[in-house]
């Protein structure tokens, strides 16, 4: 009997509302340069010189077409291990619908071409439209898209808006969606 009333009251205390279910959010401080590993971390809520949009924000922005949307997913690489002579398919991205997909430009170190490659498609997709909205993401908790919206306003691109819960915000709260070519990456 003693036993079982014990199990209650364990079960009971486990089970009280007011007890956290998970960590609390930690406060992440912005890095003075880009964040060069641990891509999948928890990132800052803040990003000097840009404005941090939420899920309701994008939204807005797009369907009042205000913007251009970035989005700088990584494009998975080819495993090292596949055998000669087995086909490769990429796994489909779903995005935002009209986004243009900028993959690998998120990394803390771009190399030269990789570098030349953002610069080269922000011109073309702006018109050369430095004062043009750009919204960057990528997916939640992914220093990639901080990180290139960070990089897009050292370049001088002076209206960039970071949207850090990226296609999962968007996903979550069943806005639509569709599958995205990246932009022709160059030669390595």
């Amino acid at each position: 009997m003693r036993f079982i009333e014990h199990r209650l009251v364990l079960l009971t205390f486990a089970t009280l509302p007011w007890m956290p279910t998970s960590a609390p959010a930690q406060h992440v401080p912005e890095p003075e340069g880009y964040r060069t590993e641990n891509y999948r971390a928890p990132t800052p809520a803040t990003l000097d010189g840009a404005r941090v949009l939420t899920t309701t924000d994008a939204h807005r922005i797009w369907t009042e077409r205000e913007a251009i949307f970035l989005d700088v997913l990584p494009r998975p690489p080819r495993p090292a291990n596949l055998p000669p002579g087995t086909i490769w398919r990429d796994k489909p991205r779903l995005s935002i619908p009209g986004s243009i997909w900028l993959p690998d430009t998120g990394y803390g170190a771009l190399a030269p071409v990789m570098e030349g490659y953002l610069r080269s498609n922000l011109a073309r997709i702006s018109a050369g439209d430095r004062a043009k909205l750009l919204v960057v993401f990528c997916q939640r908790a992914c220093w990639m898209s901080w990180n290139v919206a960070k990089r897009v306003l050292t370049i001088g691109y002076i209206n960039v808006a970071w949207y850090p819960d990226g296609t999962d915000g968007w996903q979550e709260a069943n806005l639509p969606l569709q599958e995205l070519t990246p932009e022709p990456l160059p030669e390595r």
